[in-house]
């Protein structure tokens, strides 16, 4: 795995210093050229750097192909990109020094809904759009009080391009009870916000289907050595276990649990890692869910993933890579359109009427139709169930859920 240090040495990225709009208008010979910067939010080292890297990668190459198709006449996009480790701390430590950016209009990420937990109420206040293509946590978007039915958006500045755990909870344990016939599930989940918010949306589904969850258990996610929970999964006749959590632990826990009973360990999106597979021997037959369906398989996809490989990456785009994309693309987009109500160049208040513009943001991304709910949620709510099949993750089902 890659390992990026504070000062990130690729090529593919540029970094900007904080100053006025007016010191980054630039020259250009046809007239002025006035400086976009897009901040990333993710975790470029540690456990979940492949993810984060993927990430950086995917808006990096927005921000090149909108310079390069010049898609804002007069605009020229930049990328600061910034290490969130994973952790609430850092990434709000991050969001101030975004927001202290006079020339960042809009962040893509994070990746974990821990994390953006700690960023929303400074972007807001800011009128500073955040858009994640990673984050699933229901309350992110629609409040505490969402499974009550009272749905109310907590912070305006905050948009999503990947689907709630409400949707993918309910489409795994779908899934897993009508496509894999597995009837008696023990439940683990790491409790985080995300992990413990997709497993209680997989629970109210599975058994509302008629399945049984045999027993419950928590994890601490910084731990490695499971035993002690796998023991309690093969006293209790459980035919899969259902992980709410991300791949770091998920690795080993599948693994361990195949060293004592053979049953397969489902989880979601934080399980949809190349590195899952890497970090377990056992991985065959697991199962994992992610949003949207896999890139690959997409006319609409075609372009993003031949241009990623021209340029060059070193690391793979992972999971979130399209999201990434249409996700740095929806500002590009809102940029676009402030810019084309103000005869061709920002206006002072360029925060503000980014913002207001993404409410109103629809394009044919890489991962389908890109526009946001009154709640900033995607519309988009297509599935993929995949399972590791030959050492590969191979997907197995694809659908909208409603």
């Amino acid at each position: 795995m890659l390992i990026l240090t504070t000062v990130l040495t690729t090529g593919a990225l540029t970094l900007t210093a904080c100053g006025s709009r007016d010191d980054d208008t630039k020259s250009s010979g046809g007239g002025d050229t006035q400086t976009v910067v897009i901040g990333v939010d993710a975790p470029l080292t540690g456990d979940l750097s492949a993810l984060g890297l993927g990430i950086k990668n995917s808006a990096d190459l927005a921000a090149k192909t909108a310079n390069a198709d010049k898609t804002v006449p007069g605009i020229k996009f930049e990328i600061q990109a910034l290490d969130d480790q994973a952790q609430p701390s850092v990434g709000q430590q991050n969001a101030q020094k975004f927001i202290g950016n006079d020339d960042l209009l809009g962040v893509v990420g994070p990746l974990n809904s821990g994390v953006a937990q700690s960023m929303q109420k400074p972007f807001t206040d800011a009128k500073l759009t955040q858009v994640s293509p990673a984050n699933t946590g229901t309350e992110l978007t629609q409040g505490n009080n969402w499974k009550t039915g009272d749905k109310k958006r907590p912070y305006a500045a905050y948009f999503r391009t990947a689907t709630t755990d409400a949707i993918q909870g309910a489409f795994a344990a779908n899934y897993l009870f009508k496509n894999a016939k597995v009837k008696d599930v023990y439940l683990i989940d790491d409790q985080k916000p995300y992990g413990a918010g997709l497993a209680a949306s997989f629970k109210a589904t599975f058994t509302e289907l008629g399945g049984k969850i045999v027993g419950t258990d928590h994890i601490n996610p910084d731990d490695r050595d499971f035993n002690s929970v796998v023991t309690k999964v093969k006293s209790s006749g459980a035919k899969a276990v259902y992980y709410g959590g991300e791949y770091p632990a998920g690795a080993p826990l599948s693994q361990q649990l195949k060293d004592s009973v053979k049953i397969p360990l489902m989880g979601g999106d934080g399980m949809y890692s190349a590195d899952f597979i890497k970090l377990n021997k056992k991985a065959e037959g697991d199962i994992a869910t992610s949003v949207g369906k896999p890139v690959e398989e997409l006319d609409s996809a075609k372009k993003f993933i031949a241009d990623y490989k021209t340029a060059g990456y070193k690391d793979a785009y992972e999971a979130y890579g399209g999201g990434t994309y249409d996700a740095a693309w929806s500002i590009i987009e809102a940029v676009k359109a402030v810019v084309a109500d103000n005869d061709g160049k920002l206006p002072d208040d360029a925060r503000a009427k980014v913002l207001e513009a993404m409410a109103k943001v629809s394009f044919e991304g890489v991962t389908g139709p890109v526009s946001f709910d009154e709640y900033g949620d995607t519309t988009n709510t297509l599935m993929t169930a995949y399972q590791v099949t030959d050492g590969k993750w191979t997907s197995k089902l694809s659908e909208a859920v409603k």
